[in-house]
């Protein structure tokens, strides 16, 4: 009853088809190792032939343009932010004045 039941893994079905590359074994002889009749030259080192980035005035003018966007949408939004604080706790002192006013004119009377 508390033992879990373990699902049983089920056999393939069908057709297995053997593995497409089959390894022979082979013999290994001692002897000398022999060098390559044709000396081998290095590969040339790849030198750019311009840089990786390049900034027309076209280009330059749309990341200027996208980096006001940024600047001023962000602006934007903290200056709301901003205005909601201030806008916030002005409501609260309000809201504490009048409280104060109208625990103080009980004590009066």
């Amino acid at each position: 009853m508390f033992r879990p039941k373990l699902p049983t893994m089920p056999q393939p079905t069908g057709l297995v088809a053997p593995p497409a590359v089959v390894i022979e074994p082979t013999t290994v002889s001692l002897g000398t190792p022999s060098t390559p009749s044709v000396p081998v030259a290095p590969a040339p080192v790849a030198v750019p032939s311009r840089p990786a980035l390049q900034l027309t005035p076209g280009t330059a003018l749309a990341l200027v343009g996208g980096g006001t966007a940024v600047v001023l949408v962000v602006g934007a939004v903290l200056v709301s932010m901003l205005l909601a604080v201030a806008v916030t706790a002005a409501s609260v002192a309000v809201c504490a004045v009048v409280l104060r006013s109208l625990l103080t004119s009980q004590h009066r009377r």
